[in-house]
Formats: structure tokens, sequence, C-alpha cells
């Protein structure tokens, strides 16, 4: 239904016709664009024609065979005419978020669904600072990013589908016409992407170990339950508060994230080009990527909470990509302030540089809930390594079928 609800109301065909912007459509239209546009996108997801290196594919650094996320261990990813410029963050998955809400400054939810009063703050959007809201939106950014795909506008975009083997596919679906009007192709091709990138068995499949024991087919080990326990324990790991790990009201399986904004103060990342210089500084949702914030300092330091689903997956964890195993991931959230020496460098005078990546005007914004619960350096962490282990194992339940 999502698929359907993405054509439409937007870049989508008529019965009988091929246009851009078409009327509205009927449900067995709809079934058939939905099918006709995914076809369409996933040639276009696989195709490094449409880069301006003529090398580089959404599929290079949304590898399929890893979630749709990145094959190697790099922070940053390399893009550009020549393939030699660098990302400035870690690429995410794009698998699970056909129910990430639209952006919003102040998300209401609760566990009770007509209790709308507890305000969860910045809440949804797509990227690691929720700057778009939907998939088309979010294709338009690799397309056209400099460090990315490249292409230097939606007429070189349009020149690349016009000589693709898929061109005569493109002009079925928006008319014959569709190259003669750049910006109407463009909006075509990313709306391809978007309805792709919707497609369940691809994108979400929820076929993981632990979504068969939710339905009762599978069972966990005892390490696992353990972990699970801790997972969602709110005095140990309370990683479910933001990482939601049961089904919804409606029965929706669980999405391993509350799509919200937190400041974590993630270790600064030395291997990410742009880091060499001491002035540049990522602070997600106030910018410098995205701009509509900037002056919002009680933003500063935000990144949006990915799912973990598949987690087990990934060779670099968080918006930058500082670490590189699972369990690292999980002993900093339980030892970010309790060892702090352990994550952060020193100064000259064998200080701890404690949140070197977060200016201090900044640190307000930082998430205090447990773990990290006030505790200071030298305190019992609210994890030992025996539990830390534990919720490693329950993770690596959450990676679906097709990657095992």
């Amino acid at each position: 239904m999502l698929a359907i609800a993405a054509i439409s109301c937007a870049t989508v065909v008529g019965a009988g016709t091929a246009s851009v912007h078409p009327d509205p459509l009927s449900r067995a239209d709809a079934f058939a664009r939905a099918e006709a546009l995914t076809a369409l996108g996933k040639k276009m997801f696989f195709d490094p024609a449409l880069s301006a290196s003529g090398r580089q594919a959404c599929s290079s650094c949304h590898d399929p065979r890893h979630a749709f996320g990145p094959a190697s261990a790099a922070p940053v990813e390399m893009g550009g005419p020549n393939l030699d410029r660098p990302g400035v963050r870690a690429v995410p998955s794009l698998r699970y978020l056909q129910a990430a809400p639209a952006f919003t400054e102040h998300f209401h939810d609760s566990e009770d669904e007509g209790d709308e009063s507890v305000d969860n703050g910045p809440t949804g959007g797509l990227t690691w600072d929720g700057r778009v809201d939907r998939g088309r939106d979010q294709a338009r950014i690799p397309l056209l990013s400099p460090f990315e795909m490249a292409n230097k506008d939606e007429a070189a975009v349009t020149a690349a589908l016009r000589k693709s083997v898929y061109a005569g596919d493109f002009k079925a679906a928006f008319g014959d016409a569709v190259f003669d009007h750049p910006g109407d192709a463009f909006d075509a091709a990313v709306e391809a992407l978007g309805t792709y990138e919707q497609s369940a068995p691809d994108f979400y499949p929820y076929s993981s170990r632990y979504d068969a024991f939710l339905a009762g087919k599978a069972t966990l080990s005892a390490q696992e339950l353990r972990g699970r326990a801790l997972f969602e324990d709110e005095a140990k790991g309370n990683c479910a508060s933001c990482h939601l790990s049961e089904p919804a009201n409606d029965g929706e399986p669980p999405q391993f994230t509350d799509f919200g904004l937190i400041a974590i103060a993630v270790p600064r990342n030395a291997a990410i080009p742009a880091n060499a210089d001491p002035t540049h500084v990522d602070l997600g949702l106030c910018g410098p990527l995205r701009t509509d914030f900037r002056a919002r300092a009680d933003y500063c330091g935000l990144f949006k909470t990915p799912t973990l689903r598949n987690v087990a997956l990934r060779k670099s964890f968080f918006h930058n990509g500082r670490f590189h195993t699972l369990r690292d991931a999980v002993a900093f959230y339980a030892s970010r302030d309790t060892d702090p020496g352990r994550w952060y460098p020193r100064n000259a005078d064998g200080t701890i540089r404690k949140y070197d990546d977060l200016p201090k005007a900044y640190w307000a914004n930082l998430n205090q809930d447990p773990p990290f619960d006030g505790k200071k350096s030298g305190d019992k962490p609210a994890l030992n390594d025996a539990e830390i282990n534990d919720i490693v194992a329950f993770l690596q339940t959450l990676t679906d079928a097709d990657q095992r």
C-alpha cells in the first residue's frame, strides 16, 4: 500500500496514457503503475551511467548484499566526477525507511494512542538530519551532490537517461516527449527511484530471526534472550527507549527506531578528510548540510536515530563512522561518561578532551537518559562486559534472511 500511495499522488500515469503529471489513478491502475515504476527504478538504481563519473550507481554505496548499506568499512564513500571527492557522513542503509514519518519539531506519541501529552521533540524525515521527507526527495540528493554522483544539474541526468538502454521503458511510463523537458524527466526519475525503494521484498522484508521469534516460529538462545532483556531494561541498556523492539499497537513489526533525532557526542573521526579542518564541525540538525535550523542552538549535535535492523552487517557505525565493531558501538553507550578516556583523545596536559566533536556551547543538548544517566568518570557503568556481549548477540538476530 505504501508504494501505491507514493504513486497515486505524485508522478504517475493514468490508464491508457503516459504523462509525468496525470490525473488520479484507480486502484487497479495504481497497482500496475507501482509495479512498472518499481521495475524502472530498479534499473536506474543499478545504473552507473547516471553519475558524472559513469562509474557510480546508487547501488555502489547502497549495496543490496549489505542490506542496501555500504560494503566497505570506510567512514565515508568517495564520489565526484573522478571518484576522488570524499563524503562527509557515513552512508546509511536504505532498508526500513518506509515507516519514517515526515519531519516535525514536536512529535507526540505514547503507548496510549489517545494520549498526546508527551512531546518527543524533533522526529522523522530521512537522512541523518531528517532534511527530506520522501523517497523521491532523498533520491535527488546523491544524483546532484558534488561528492556523490555529481551530476551538474537535472539536465545532465536527463541526458544520461535519454541514452540509457531503458529509455524506451521511461518513455512508456512518462510519455514520448518526457526527455524534451529536463525538469519533468528528472522528477519522473526520482519518483521511479523512490517507488523502487518502497518495494517490500527488497527494502522491508521483515525476515530476521527476531521477526520469526515474535511470530512464534523460532527460538532465541539463552544469551540472545538475556540480551533482549538488557536491551529493553530501562535501568540497564535502555536501548528500546529509542530503538523500539516491540510490535506497534496496529501489529506492525518493530522498526527498531523511534525516528527521533538526539545528541550523543560520538567522538570526532579523524579519518574523515573534512575533519582535518579544525573549524569543520558536523552539527547534524543545525547544519551544515541542513540549513533551515542553523540558528537553533538547541538542535546542534542532533542526528537521526537509525534502525538497528541489519546493524550487525555494518562495518562502521554512527553518522561519522567512528566505530568499526558493533561491540564498540554498544560499549560506547555503556561507558561514554564513566570511562571517557577510552573514547576521547587527551590534551597536551593529559586531560581528556570529552565530547571532542561537539562544541561546549551545545553540551546541554546531550542525551542523559540511561545508560548515560548523569554518570561521571569512575562510576560503575550500566553494563558490564558480559552484558554488552549479550546485547550484541541479540542485535545479531535482527539480520534479514537474505543477508545471512
